[in-house]
């Protein structure tokens, strides 16, 4: 007989959530936290000393950063590795939206869209947002939450 699962989210993690490949992967730890502002809840290190899985959070969201691999079930890559391609776009709501800017460009974000407000009339919404990539390529959008629509 299997076993009855009440809730199949475990606690302390969303619903969805994402696994980023970095070619040197406690560097990316260290910038995420400095220019984004997550926070190390898990760092699993393996026997060669690199980092085999780790657990970031932001708020209620936790992302995983982990080294490039390549298996029969898995082949991740960092988008430095692939001449910049990245596959995803991670966006994420923040509470004060100039400040993280000003934190991420500080550290170096490469700023791919310059903060703006994003508005799409009554019916729908308006954020003020920014887009960076990372140091490894990987794409990041930011904003926060202006108007919610109109109901």
């Amino acid at each position: 007989m299997s076993p009855q699962w009440s809730n199949p989210v475990p606690p302390g993690w969303p619903r969805i959530s994402i696994s980023l490949a970095y070619q040197s992967p406690a560097e990316a730890i260290d910038w995420l936290c400095r220019a984004f502002g997550f926070e190390v809840r898990v760092k699993v290190i393996g026997d060669d000393g690199g980092v085999v899985h780790s657990e970031l959070t932001f708020g209620d969201g936790v992302i995983m950063v982990a080294g490039e691999r390549s298996g029969p079930d898995v082949l991740a890559r960092s988008p430095r590795s692939l001449g910049g391609a990245c596959t995803q776009g991670l966006f994420i709501y923040v509470d004060d939206i100039q400040a993280h800017y000003e934190r991420a460009c500080a550290v170096g974000a490469k700023v791919t869209r310059e903060l703006a407000v994003s508005d799409y009339g009554a019916e729908y919404w308006a954020d003020r947002g920014y887009a960076v990539s990372d140091p490894e390529g990987h794409h990041w959008h930011f904003a926060q939450r202006l108007r919610n629509p109109v109901t």
